[in-house]
């Protein structure tokens, strides 16, 4: 956890992060979430469907590292993941309401991880080896992003 910001703080943004979010989200029209910025980008309705398959693959690891003394696990190929689960077929409200729910259940499990376990170390892929409290910023951090690609895009 860096000096700037303590954990309790990190957690109080990140569920506000969900929640404004979600208003947000809310006022993209259902047409406009499948609309492709490009040919090979995907849509704000892909990009919600990409933001809850990192939730799946970030709940694996917030769990799993808790349970070990260091934690290796494979990435995951994120097109193929997107493109398989087919979330341009689903309802752009059905998607906001899941992935709010998700991501504050991901929140109380973040919250609930013993500060004794935030330094293990995780290696993901062929990234470098970063503790879990990292991963837990970082996932916050890549949520942000995201969210400002589909707000960018409308």
């Amino acid at each position: 956890m860096s000096a700037q910001i303590s954990y309790g703080q990190f957690l109080d943004d990140f569920r506000n992060t969900i929640v404004s979010a979600k208003a947000r989200l809310r006022d993209v029209p259902e047409e406009q979430s499948r609309h492709k910025g490009s040919a090979d980008g995907w849509s704000p309705i892909e990009v919600m469907g990409h933001l809850i398959d990192s939730a799946a693959n970030n709940h694996q690891r917030f769990v799993r590292a808790q349970a070990v003394p260091e934690l290796r696990l494979a990435g995951y190929a994120q097109d193929h993941w997107v493109a398989s689960q087919r979330y341009a077929d689903r309802r752009w409200s059905d998607l906001i309401e899941f992935w709010s729910a998700y991501n504050h259940h991901l929140a109380h499990v973040i919250a609930g991880i013993p500060e004794s376990l935030r330094e293990t170390p995780c290696e993901i892929g062929d990234g470098p080896v970063v503790t879990l409290a990292y991963i837990a910023l970082d996932y916050v951090g890549h949520i942000q992003y995201h969210l400002n690609q589909i707000f960018d895009h409308s």
